[in-house]
């Protein structure tokens, strides 16, 4: 008998295990895969430190740094370098601009039309939208206009979503941006508003500056690991299943020698995918699970690509991001070393660059000769260089890359209360609620740690 199953060894659950061992409860996490960490995943090679999966975060809210501060010693927060980080290229009509940072920069822009550049100035004197599963296509639209959208709101998604504006809902895609036109009734004067709200000492530490680890965001996952204890997370376990007895729950699975172990448990905390519930909660009627199940993951072709001796242009961004309306084969690049240090030979350049996406399923299917051909094509025509002969490449697929906040988000979350109140002991986490990045399951493992008695 276990106080607490946790399921999947994200960081979600292992960030969950984590709290709760220092809550002296007897919890174990199981995991299908044979490492821990999902998709974070950091690798060294040739005098390259890269990234399989995401590549930083953003602190968005204390318990990113609480977390940080406790592991001190294990792993260290590492902060993006300098200005670079608050510079974003953009592509329009072939030629990298950058995006503005302020309502100055906005009306000097090449990014907007003229009509656009005086809708965003008189933008506080439109009123709110009173849709709440309007798609932020629309709602960009009527306030700040179309080239506002596809400049500066559409490559924001394709970096953080990968997704298609004209599906992904604000209230629960982007819920601090629906919030400040409900409360404030404006983008620019809410933002501006809250900037005279008074903050607490925590308020003031939650900056939003980009962060990695020192020597990647695998550092981070050991850390979680050797203070929970090897022995609590369990890999390779096959099948799982858990169902309702008597008053606890009963996990089935089978070993990594095929063989069938059960685990009796007061609590299950789930931080699985939403397409792998069906299975692992049978008990559970289908169409009602279906609601979950049903949500919307975007496939993702990512390209580690490193060069020992860069010769192409300026690398003095975060990164580079490309409008659907371009018509362009890629989604973006990270400037990887040009954000933080160690992840480059002295005089070369790490990328990550994405493909595929909501709006370009086909890209994901391609054959690795057919990426290759269209890295030679972009990559040099887009960076300025000569010829594609990089010393580092490697391709990832993610099939199920990005959650898509979408329309049917409001019944997703609503279908997790149910369940969870028909079965107060069994809690459903992970990205398919309560936000994607990795500050939001940080925060959210917290939220999942207190709510166990």
């Amino acid at each position: 008998m276990r106080d607490v199953v946790i399921l999947g060894a994200g960081i979600t659950g292992l960030a969950t295990a984590y709290h709760l061992k220092k809550r002296e409860k007897d919890c174990v996490v199981l995991e299908q895969a044979d490492h821990i960490g999902g998709v974070i995943r950091s690798v060294y090679q040739d005098g390259f430190l890269y990234e399989e999966g995401p590549n930083s975060g953003v602190i968005g809210n204390i318990e990113v740094l609480r977390l940080f501060d406790e592991l001190k010693g294990d792993c260290e927060i590492e902060m993006a370098a300098g200005g670079n980080v608050k510079k974003r290229y953009v592509l329009k009509s072939g030629k990298w601009e950058a995006l503005p940072g302020g309502l100055k920069a906005a009306v000097q822009t090449p990014l907007f039309t003229l009509g656009d550049k005086f809708r965003i100035l008189l933008e506080p004197f439109r009123p709110a939208g009173k849709d709440p599963h309007e798609t932020l296509a629309c709602l960009v639209k009527r306030r700040m206009g179309k080239s506002f959208l596809n400049y500066a709101i559409d490559p924001f998604i394709i970096g953080v979503y990968a997704g298609d504006p004209g599906r992904l809902v604000p209230k629960y895609a982007l819920p601090k941006l629906y919030n400040l036109e409900q409360q404030y009734g404006s983008f620019v004067g809410g933002s501006i508003k809250k900037q005279f709200k008074p903050k607490t000492a925590d308020d003031k530490r939650v900056t939003r500056s980009v962060f990695s680890v020192r020597r990647g965001l695998s550092s981070l996952i050991k850390a979680l690991e050797k203070n929970i204890g090897e022995d609590r997370i369990l890999l390779n376990c096959n099948e799982v299943t858990v169902r309702p007895v008597e008053g606890h729950f009963e996990v089935t699975y089978f070993d990594a020698n095929n063989s069938p172990q059960v685990v009796q448990t007061k609590t299950v905390v789930s931080t699985i995918g939403a397409h792998q519930l069906g299975q692992v909660l049978p008990f559970i009627q289908p169409k009602i699970l279906a609601k979950i199940t049903a949500l919307h993951y975007t496939r993702v072709l990512e390209v580690i690509v490193g060069f020992k001796d860069w010769k192409g242009m300026k690398l003095d961004a975060f990164g580079a991001l490309i409008p659907f309306i371009e018509k362009r084969d890629l989604l973006g690049l990270l400037f990887m070393s040009s954000l933080f240090s160690g992840r480059a030979p002295e005089g070369g350049a790490l990328f990550s660059i994405f493909m595929g996406g909501v709006r370009r399923p086909d890209i994901y299917q391609l054959s690795e000769e057919e990426v290759l051909k269209v890295l030679r094509r972009e990559f040099c025509n887009l960076m300025q260089l000569d010829e594609f002969k990089p010393d580092l490449l490697k391709i990832v697929r993610h099939e199920h890359a990005i959650p898509q906040y979408e329309a049917d988000s409001g019944e997703r979350f609503a279908t997790v209360s149910q369940i969870e109140k028909q079965f107060p002991r069994l809690v459903i986490g992970g990205n398919l609620r309560d936000g994607i990045g990795m500050a939001d399951r940080i925060f959210q493992a917290r939220q999942l740690a207190d709510a166990i008695e």
